[in-house]
């Protein structure tokens, strides 16, 4: 199959898009008119310029109002369409889109709809032409994909097919299945688009919020399963109307949507074994069980300082590396690691971004076969020269430009501690506090990335994407996303920012680009950890008394357990699987922070309902320079 994308899905002018659409690796475009007369030369020239771009034009649309009309109006539209015919033969399309009519002139009647086509398709044989008709979601007369094959099946002629777009089958509601019955060969073209499920009038969620396949909550697998069991060969396009897609990077997007496509078929192939699909041979998705370390890039000043936090959270100094300036530091099966080293990839990201996390080793089940999935859905591999002794770690680039390195059990790589670092006796440690892995990290973006992220996490992990949820910052909203695997052992969050007077937005703004800005350490007992973190010299994050007394007519909770919350600066949530404490501690920084969490009987949250008074608080910190370092 072909993949394609209309040019109305991304931003910039004619040639912009063209490059973009180009450079991530589709086929052809759809032309959208108004790109077209946007554009500042002739019919032939953007043709031409389209061929030259090494792509095809696979459809020019829309073509509309045209189907049941009355006389005098059926005649100018026969004109208009002509018209149209010679626009596409200086572009040198062959195939238009002509949607179903929503204009109140406009008469009933499946046979008068086929006449109709009947008669046009004649027209667009002599030129060479083929006509496919699309029912909107909302014409007037058709509406639903059954109803527009009918049409074209009476119309019976073989200048005139269907185009199929998921967004208007699922977005209203109706099965695919009945896909299944069409014949592939009278399917002209495929449109596909997924949407976040919202209760919104079909033309006004469809113009503004569609989004890639992968990024929505429609079906769009099922409808593909449905187009291919029909032997449909053609082409696979996007059609896309999102006004955040209009104003973001039109190479960014054109990568987004190519990899929606390759994974959306991928899905299609291993469900539909039986069908014959074309798509580039990959591993299945990934099964990822944890994060083994954390790598912060730092000088030797602010590693000093970011050490002796991790001393009061109960870490120790476990190991140096052979030939670098980086240190391991452990808890639990926790592993941070600390590099201060003056050259490589690491010190790079420290002159840009200053202290920051540089770095996320994954735990997969096969690290080369991860890459190699990634690298087939467009991401960007990363390597750079090993010393001797040292291993060569398979890695991509990931959220900021930062890595994610794949460490797995078939190989040394499952020994990278023992191989590659030197033991250390750290006397100076204050004792393990009871912390025993890492529950989640918190991935901080400008909310317009957010749908990128997501689609890349995944598209090549095994994982599901928890519904967005609204983080309350007294400066404005922060929306947030999480990414799990089924057994709760890898949750990432995503956290968008939609300006710099936010938290989050405020450690974009000042680390230099997206990042992690917060690491969450379970324990089994948030309560015995508090009172260790007491004994290292540890001071939480104040959180203001007026919560608790909140938090009381909330939750109805017994007075000695709320007693000991706010006494240790402990926040609460609970869902309906169980309870979730939280422990926070001060900025490093401008916004980076550790958290401590406990989750009891399951309890699957993050805690979202203490995200207003957490940032108030830390704000206030901020405001008043209280810092880890500080304290």
């Amino acid at each position: 199959m072909k993949t394609s994308i209309a040019t109305v899905s991304i931003s910039g002018d004619f040639e912009e898009k063209l490059a973009a659409i180009a450079a991530a690796g589709f086929d052809g475009i759809e032309i959208f008119e108004n790109d077209f007369l946007a554009f500042d030369g002739s019919p032939r020239e953007a043709g031409q310029l389209v061929r030259d771009s090494g792509l095809e034009i696979t459809l020019f649309q829309p073509f509309r109002d045209f189907e049941g009309m009355p006389e005098p109006q059926r005649s100018r539209t026969f004109d208009r369409a002509e018209r149209k015919f010679d626009l596409m033969g200086e572009l040198g399309a062959d195939l238009v889109l002509i949607c179903s009519n929503i204009s109140p002139l406009s008469l009933g009647g499946i046979d008068r709809a086929a006449a109709d086509f009947a008669e046009l398709g004649e027209r667009a044989a002599k030129r060479g032409i083929r006509i496919g008709y699309e029912a909107l979601a909302w014409g007037r007369h058709v509406s639903d994909h059954r109803d527009a094959w009918e049409i074209v099946r009476r119309a019976d002629h073989p200048n005139v097919g269907l185009i199929l777009d998921s967004f208007h089958t699922l977005g209203k509601g109706l099965s695919p299945e009945s896909i299944r019955s069409i014949p592939g060969d009278r399917i002209f073209f495929v449109q596909l688009a997924d949407a976040p499920k919202v209760d919104m009038d079909l033309f006004h969620w469809s113009r503004h919020y569609r989004n890639m396949p992968g990024e929505g909550d429609l079906d769009v697998t099922g409808f593909m399963r449905a187009v291919c069991a029909t032997g449909y060969d053609g082409v696979v396009s996007l059609e896309i109307f999102n006004d955040q897609f209009r104003g973001g990077s039109p190479r960014t997007i054109a990568v987004d949507g190519h990899r929606s496509l390759l994974y959306l078929m991928d899905q299609v192939k291993r469900a539909e074994p039986g069908i014959a699909i074309q798509v580039p041979d990959m591993p299945a998705r990934v099964k990822a069980s944890g994060i083994e370390f954390i790598e912060f890039a730092a000088d030797e000043g602010e590693a000093e300082d970011l050490a002796a936090m991790l001393r009061r959270l109960g870490f120790r100094r476990a190991g140096r590396h052979i030939a670098k300036d980086v240190m391991l530091w452990r808890q639990g099966g926790i592993n941070i690691v600390i590099n201060t080293e003056r050259e490589g990839f690491a010190h790079s990201s420290y002159l840009v971004h200053g202290t920051t996390v540089c770095d996320i080793g994954l735990k997969v089940e096969d690290a080369g076969a991860t890459v190699e999935r990634a690298k087939a859905l467009g991401a960007t591999p990363f390597e750079q020269p090993v010393g001797p002794g040292e291993l060569k770690i398979p890695a991509i680039r990931g959220v900021g430009g930062g890595l994610i390195h794949f460490l797995d059990g078939k190989s040394d790589l499952a020994r990278v501690w023992e191989i590659e670092f030197k033991p250390e006796v750290d006397e100076a440690a204050a004792g393990d506090v009871g912390l025993t892995a890492i529950d989640h990290i918190a991935q901080t973006m400008n909310y317009e990335e957010m749908l990128t992220w997501l689609l890349f996490y995944t598209s090549i992990f095994e994982t599901r994407k928890t519904p967005m949820v609204d983080v309350v910052d007294p400066a404005g909203l922060v929306r947030s996303q999480a990414i799990e695997n089924a057994e709760g052992s890898l949750r990432i969050t995503l956290n968008g920012a939609e300006n710099s007077r936010t938290l989050a937005g405020h450690f974009i703004s000042e680390s230099f680009g997206s990042a992690v800005q917060h690491i969450a350490f379970r324990t089994d007992d948030i309560f015995e950890t508090a009172e260790s973190l007491r004994k290292t010299g540890f001071v939480p994050l104040a959180i203001s008394p007026n919560y608790y007394d909140d938090l009381e007519a909330r939750f109805g909770l017994a007075p000695d357990l709320l007693d000991r919350l706010k006494k240790a600066n402990i926040l609460y949530d609970r869902d309906d699987r169980g309870e979730y404490f939280q422990l926070y501690s001060p900025n490093y920084g401008d916004g980076f922070f550790f958290e401590i969490v406990e989750r009891r009987n399951g309890c699957a949250g993050y805690g979202a309902a203490n995200a207003q008074f957490r940032i108030t608080a830390q704000k206030r910190a901020l405001s008043t320079g209280v810092t880890a370092a500080s304290v």
